[in-house]
């Protein structure tokens, strides 16, 4: 059987996440352990107990690849694994890159704790944020926000999650005045996020260069083929990682065109620690996800591809 490994972003977490995993995968447990000691935060209880930091996005980050890593591991423990290719959604990207090789666990941990910095850092006392645009097709959107810039609004599309649903990125008072324009082109609802960052536009510029320098410092010369947020396509190497993931924080996701450029190279989708992907997957492809969040899900989805 085909497969492909894939894995959520921001907006994924939730307290208990990879409790399980912890508890039962010897290695996930490890991972946990090792990446508390190293990077001198204590995950445990980041990512088990009620707590204000996994709002956080230098903590958010490093808790959603944790946790997806430690799903990883509990795989790994019960099947052979050889995808054909890792995605991941934003974030995602840095678990499917480490699952690929291309730097170890708790180096992809430690980047994106790096990473949550240095956005952070980028959009504070800018007002910045990020909204979901529904109903409303790529095109309009994306002529709407060039229609704002052109009137010195920054206002950009960030995400193509889906048909029907596009995330953009900006400062919140310009996202705020095309609310209207949105709906009145047709959107279902425009609606602004709890964010206090704008992913995957020009307003993360210096975070981009800071840390595709630290990128430099860990990434393997070549890795399995993972696919790219920014160009949809495959890469395997250190220098078109490099460009890709200098631009990966200033570009817009393009999950959508990924899975249906891929969709025809596999059979099924394994999303590790979430099921996020899993509901945007139904409206993209007819290609089956199955999502391994806890012990039960990872034991159905072995008997799914098992019985395949």
């Amino acid at each position: 059987m085909r497969y492909a490994l894939i894995f959520a972003g921001q907006g994924s977490q939730s307290v208990g996440m990879g409790k399980e995993f912890y508890d039962s995968i010897p290695a996930a447990k490890a991972l946990l352990d090792d990446a508390s000691l190293r990077l001198g935060i204590d995950f445990k209880s980041l990512l088990f107990e009620p707590n204000d930091d996994l709002s956080k996005s230098e903590f958010t980050q490093p808790a959603i690849v944790l946790n997806s890593l430690m799903a990883y591991e509990a795989l790994r423990s019960r099947m052979s694994l050889n995808p054909v290719f890792a995605l991941g959604h934003s974030l995602g990207e840095f678990s499917a890159l480490a699952v690929s090789g291309a730097f170890g666990f708790v180096d992809a941990i430690g980047l994106v704790n790096l990473r949550g910095k240095l956005m952070q850092k980028d959009c504070d006392g800018k007002g910045a944020g990020m909204m979901v645009v529904l109903g409303l097709d790529d095109q309009s959107v994306s002529r709407i926000c060039e229609q704002a810039r052109g009137e010195g609004k920054q206002v950009y599309a960030a995400n193509f999650n889906c048909d029907g649903q596009v995330v953009i990125a900006g400062l919140r008072d310009d996202l705020a005045s095309c609310e209207s324009v949105f709906k009145q082109s047709g959107a279902k609802r425009a609606m602004l996020l709890d964010m206090s960052v704008a992913s995957h536009c020009p307003l993360l510029d210096t975070a981009s260069k800071t840390l595709v320098g630290e990128l430099e410092k860990v990434m393997a010369g070549e890795f399995s083929p993972v696919i790219s947020n920014v160009t949809a396509c495959a890469y395997s190497d250190k220098a078109k990682a490099l460009e890709l993931l200098k631009a990966q924080l200033v570009s817009p996701v393009l999950y959508k065109q990924s899975i249906q450029n891929v969709q025809d190279e596999v059979d099924v989708f394994i999303e590790l620690g979430a099921s996020v992907l899993k509901g945007i997957n139904k409206k993209i492809t007819n290609k089956p996800t199955l999502s391994i969040t806890d012990i039960a899900s990872l034991d159905a989805a072995l008997v799914e591809l098992e019985g395949a």
